[in-house]
C-alpha cells in the first residue's frame, strides 16, 4: 500500500517509520521540502531536525503536499490541527477524492498559552470539519487520544487498553481497524464509536490527557475501559 503521512513532526514520523518498517511505500508530506530539509534546529519540543531523521530513513521520500496526496493510496493526516484545512488544501481536491483520510490530528489551540484549549470543541471537531470541507474524503478519526510512540507500538502500556474509530464510511473504518492491528492493536481493543461526528468526545479527551501527562511525568499510558467490547459500534454508522 502507498501511504501519504501529511506532517513532518514527532507524529508524522513515528507514523512514517512504521508503516514503511511493515513494508509499506510511504511518503511525507509537508508545505516546502526545500524549507523542511533546511532548518537545522530542534523543533519546539527538542525534536531533531527533519533531515536527520530523513537520513535514518532513505526509504521514505519527502514531497510537496500535493504531490503527496497524489501519490498516497491512503492519507494520514498527521499536521497540527490548527493548519490541517490548510494542509489539505494544499494538497488539491483532485488528488483527494474517493481516498481514505486517517486524522489523528488535534485542534490545540495554544493562543492563550499551555495547556491548550481545543478549537473547534464541542458542537463540532476538527474530524468533522475536514469531512466537511472536503466530501470526498472518506475521513477515520483515530489514534489521537494517546502518545504517538503508543499509536505504533501499544504494547508499551501493559494491560488492556483501547483505541477508537469515528467516521461515516463501513468500509474506510474496517480499513484502518487492519491497519491497526497490523500495528499491534487486537481486535478487541478497537471500539467503534459511530459517525464522524463521535469525534468530537475522542478530541475533547486531549485536555485530560495533558494533564495526565504533567501528573504521571510520562506519556506511556492509555485508557482502559472496562466493560468495553471491541466488535460493535456505539453509533449509527
Amino acid at each position: 500500500m502507498r501511504y501519504a503521512v501529511l506532517g513532518t513532526g514527532i507524529v508524522g514520523r513515528t507514523l512514517a517509520g512504521r508503516l514503511s518498517g511493515l513494508g509499506h511505500e510511504v511518503v511525507v508530506g509537508t508545505r516546502d521540502p526545500a524549507t523542511t530539509l533546511a532548518r537545522t534546529g530542534a523543533g519546539p519540543m527538542g525534536t531533531p531536525p527533519y533531515a536527520a531523521w530523513q537520513a535514518g530513513h532513505p526509504g521514505i521520500r519527502l514531497a510537496a503536499f500535493a504531490e503527496a496526496a497524489r501519490d498516497g493510496e491512503v492519507l494520514v493526516n498527521a499536521t497540527a490541527g490548527q493548519v490541517s484545512i490548510a494542509a489539505l488544501t494544499g494538497a488539491d481536491a483532485g488528488h483527494l477524492d474517493g481516498k481514505l483520510l486517517i486524522d489523528v490530528a488535534n485542534p490545540l489551540d495554544f493562543s492563550r498559552g499551555f495547556p491548550p484549549g481545543l478549537d473547534p470543541v464541542d458542537r463540532d471537531s476538527l474530524g468533522e470539519l475536514i469531512q466537511r470541507t472536503f466530501p470526498g474524503l472518506r475521513v477515520v478519526k483515530t489514534l489521537n487520544t494517546m502518545n504517538c510512540a503508543v499509536m505504533v507500538d501499544p504494547g508499551r502500556v501493559a494491560g488492556e487498553h483501547h483505541v477508537f474509530l469515528s467516521g461515516d464510511d463501513a468500509d474506510a473504518k474496517k480499513s484502518v481497524r487492519e491497519l491497526l492491528n497490523s500495528f499491534g492493536w487486537a481486535e478487541s481493543a478497537v471500539l467503534d464509536l459511530g459517525g464522524i461526528e463521535t469525534a468530537r468526545g475522542v478530541e475533547m479527551v486531549l485536555p485530560l490527557w495533558l494533564r495526565l501527562m504533567g501528573t504521571l511525568g510520562h506519556t506511556d499510558f492509555n485508557f482502559h475501559l472496562q466493560g468495553a467490547e471491541g466488535s460493535g459500534s456505539w453509533g449509527g454508522h
